[in-house]
């Protein structure tokens, strides 16, 4: 599928009505996209940075019911969520696969607890089982997790949930969308809700590439933007009450020595209350997440000196090992939104989702988690032919295989070329155009120069940091090694797109400052992620 952008700016300023808009190109806004388009209503998606550059690529990357919704009596939420795991799996087998969690027990109290509860867990899922849970004994724990911390140990719980690969399921939506009739354009901001007589009727759209500025019709407007639909909503310049808390978690990704073999570790109670996790993820292991509360959304998150720290403090206490500076791959935050309950800690909201209508009739969708994408996307657009007054149509989603799926579940996220599914004959042969394009990009990471033009000529990457963060995932796996393949991939970048030198190395520059970000330093006082000691 080759995806022409000055097309796709003509066909979205064409004086012909979309009948829906979605402004935001994260998971929620991609969902609800499919399943606008999927029931048959001619559909616009717009992303002002590129799809899923902020939380959406930033997640553990689970496909799970959310083990501690379940202690926190949020069953609703646990079903759904449980039911929406499998969908995507049957949906999406090349992205997403059954993982195998071990709880570490500690403590006689926490036997029957977890034991117990996990089984409960399993049992909600019904025919959409991942697997049995089961108690372990001490050795069996130690043998499946061989670095776990043994002072203490009395033995573990198996337990199975999801795992999947975030970014990449968000560009499997992307073409999905486009397989479906519907169309998307990332570096297209949107600057204003066009109204007549109090009611939306499209969007004006900055093309950020060019700054060129046009206007968009439509018959609906849905605001997915995330952490930033409260500044979608005040686009009117009108002040609006406060909707969302939001809170920020931050990873580590350490190399696999830290946790041989294929189980993932899961904390379920830290000191302060939060849950850890320790997975193997693309031959890395991802450690995290922290639950802190921040004051305001920003693009590039950073961690704080006290996330780090309780990372570091936790990887010592359950996996037995000192962190050093050389140990941490890669390091990066994400941003949840929240629909704001009261006062409460970001760590006790609900992961629920709202749908709301503003004034002027535009859709917002805030709240949810990855994993419940799909049903935020239908129950928005339900809303959307209600506010409409449209005939229902069925959703068709829940059975709609996305782009690139294969007839069987992925053996392993491991194996790279597993993430393209279908299209994966046709990326090798992209090799066929020059032997270098068939030439790994660096050798600690799996990717080749075939690899980058396919996601610039078939997935609408448009800068280095499009192809390296989130077509391929290197700076999320390895950031010292992207900032050393980035000159290459930003000359594939420039020469596909017929970009002057200038405009090259303006790219680059761009993509250093921000992967500058994702390395981690030790200096007295622990600094930022970003800050150079």
């Amino acid at each position: 599928m080759m995806l022409d952008r000055p097309a796709l700016l003509r066909e979205a300023g064409g004086s012909a009505v979309w009948d829906v808009v979605v402004i935001g190109g994260g998971a929620t806004g991609l969902g609800t996209a499919v399943e606008a388009a999927s029931r048959g209503y001619r559909t616009l998606l717009l992303e002002r940075d590129d799809f899923a550059k902020g939380t959406s690529s930033r997640s553990t990357k689970l496909v799970h019911g959310g083990v501690r919704y379940l202690e926190q009596m949020n069953v609703t939420l646990v079903l759904d969520a449980l039911r929406e795991r499998g969908t995507m799996l049957r949906n999406a087998p090349h992205l997403v696969r059954r993982q195998p969690f071990i709880v570490p027990i500690y403590r006689a109290i926490d036997t029957p607890y977890f034991g117990l509860g996990l089984k409960v867990y399993e049992r909600m899922s019904g025919k959409f089982s991942f697997g049995a849970s089961r108690m372990l004994s001490r050795a069996e724990t130690i043998e499946r997790l061989p670095t776990v911390e043994r002072t203490g140990l009395r033995g573990g719980v198996l337990y199975f949930d999801g795992q999947f690969d975030d970014a990449r399921y968000a560009i499997a939506l992307l073409l999905t969308l486009f397989d479906q009739g519907g169309a998307a354009l990332n570096h297209a901001g949107v600057t204003k809700v066009l109204e007549r007589e109090g009611r939306a009727t499209g969007v004006r759209v900055r093309d950020e590439e060019t700054g060129n500025e046009f206007e968009v019709q439509a018959k609906a407007v849905v605001n997915a933007a995330g952490v930033f639909a409260e500044q979608v909503l005040r686009l009117d310049g009108e002040p609006r009450e406060e909707l969302l808390a939001i809170s920020q978690g931050t990873h580590f990704v350490l190399p696999p020595e830290f946790l041989p073999g294929t189980n993932a570790l899961m904390v379920p109670k830290t000191a302060d209350g939060r849950v850890l996790f320790a997975i193997p993820w693309h031959e890395h292991l991802v450690v995290g997440t922290t639950d802190v509360g921040v004051p305001r959304a920003e693009n590039e998150p950073r961690s704080s000196a006290e996330e780090q720290q309780f990372l570091r403090e936790h990887i010592r206490r359950y996996l037995g090992r000192t962190v050093r500076e050389a140990d941490v791959q890669s390091m990066w935050s994400g941003l949840r939104p929240l629909v704001k309950t009261g006062n409460a800690a970001t760590s006790k909201i609900s992961r629920d989702h709202k749908v709301m209508v503003a004034g002027n009739r535009m859709v917002t969708i805030v709240g949810g988690k990855w994993t419940t994408y799909r049903r935020m996307g239908q129950d928005t657009i339900d809303k959307v032919a209600e506010v409409c007054g449209w005939t229902p149509v069925a959703p068709k989603t829940e059975t709609l295989r996305l782009h690139g799926a294969t007839d069987g579940e992925a053996a392993a996220l491991g194996a790279w070329e597993g993430v393209y599914g279908t299209d994966s004959e046709a990326v090798r042969a992209l090799s066929d155009e020059a032997p270098k394009l068939a030439e790994p990009l660096h050798p600690r990471l799996p990717y080749m120069g075939r690899d980058a033009l396919w996601a610039v000529r078939h997935e609408m990457a448009r800068t280095t940091e499009d192809v390296l963060a989130r077509r391929l995932r290197a700076l999320f796996l390895d950031a010292d090694a992207a900032i050393e393949m980035a000159p290459a991939v930003a000359a594939l970048v420039g020469a596909e797109l017929g970009r002057d030198e200038g405009a090259v190395q303006q790219d680059l520059a761009a993509f250093q400052a921000i992967a500058e970000g994702y390395i981690y330093r030790e200096s007295a006082g622990a600094p930022a992620a970003g800050e150079r000691a």
